[in-house]
């Protein structure tokens, strides 16, 4: 949204507003007042301090509306109203993306290669707050780049990447795979996403293996698919509990890494990494109607 986007963190406390609303009205109805001083105290005390000028018989209700607006207001501050954080630092141990790049000859050498490496680096640059880091593999697999914040430098190393990167011959997935999973667990991701660019070659069941245990770990695998999506990588993407993306959906794509994490930490009760509680603020407010409470009388 183009305006200032506004939330309640803790909206049930709004269902207090209905019965302070009773109170007050039972407050303003009653004879005599707050307090019903004319019931409590001896008739012939009382008219003794009003002769002295000691009682108010004006019968104001400014006491019990100003008490009234401080415990409606602690009530919205306490209802959280709160404004979204756009430009909050994600931390690495809650949140991160992995990008696993197969770099074998049979993706490398096809034609739509510089496509995928466009998508990869599109992706990259859609981070927004969110670390992220690149894993390269082959016959073996190499993490290129650590969890980093610094999302240039990851695009410029997917922009070198070619089919001399790795120099080992083959294509072996589940050792990426496996690497990704080590990467995530040591860096205490509870929210991350590794995204395999792949043409589908090599993936058996020991990449299905590990792709359950990325998803068992609280991540997610995703698959960016050189060719038209094969069952295998389906397959992949539905045991990691992520998607599969054709070349064709970068602006899916971007739009996905850039919103996925902030859904899935808010559905883990991480609320205030994206949105700021202004109720604290909001308790100013309350210190007006208070201050008609402290006013002097005048004799």
């Amino acid at each position: 949204m183009s305006g200032i986007d506004i939330i309640l963190l803790r909206p049930w406390w709004l269902l207090g507003l209905p019965v302070l609303a009773l109170v007050g009205w039972w407050l303003l109805t009653r004879r005599g007042g707050l307090g019903d001083w004319q019931k409590a105290s001896d008739p012939a005390l009382l008219r003794a301090m009003a002769a002295l000028g000691r009682i108010d018989t004006s019968s104001s209700r400014v006491p019990v509306l100003a008490m009234l607006a401080v415990v409606a207001i602690a009530l919205l501050a306490l209802s959280g109203p709160a404004i979204e954080r756009r430009d909050t630092v994600s931390f690495r141990n809650l949140d991160g993306v992995l990008f696993v790049i197969d770099t074998s000859a049979s993706v490398t050498d096809d034609v739509r290669w510089p496509q995928m490496q466009a998508m990869a680096r599109f992706g990259s640059a859609s981070l927004g707050t969110r670390p992220g880091g690149l894993i390269v593999y082959a016959g073996d697999a190499y993490a290129a780049v650590d969890m980093t914040l610094d999302h240039l430098q990851l695009g410029q190393t997917l922009s070198l990447l070619d089919a001399k990167t790795v120099p080992d011959v083959g294509t072996r997935p589940e050792r990426a795979l496996m690497l990704a999973r080590d990467l995530l667990r040591e860096a205490q991701v509870i929210a991350g996403d590794v995204i395999l660019f792949t043409d589908g070659d090599g993936l058996g069941a020991a990449s299905l293996r590990q792709a359950a245990t990325i998803a068992g770990q609280g991540a997610r695998l995703s698959v960016v698919s050189l060719n038209a999506p094969s069952a295998a990588i389906d397959t992949h993407a539905a045991a990691g509990a992520g998607r599969v993306f054709t070349l064709d959906q970068s602006d899916v794509f971007a739009a996905w890494i850039n919103e996925t994490a902030r859904t899935r930490l808010e559905a883990q009760d991480y609320p205030l990494i994206f949105w700021k509680d202004m109720g604290r603020y909001l308790l100013l407010l309350a210190l007006f109607p208070l201050l008609l409470l402290f006013r002097r009388q005048i004799a």
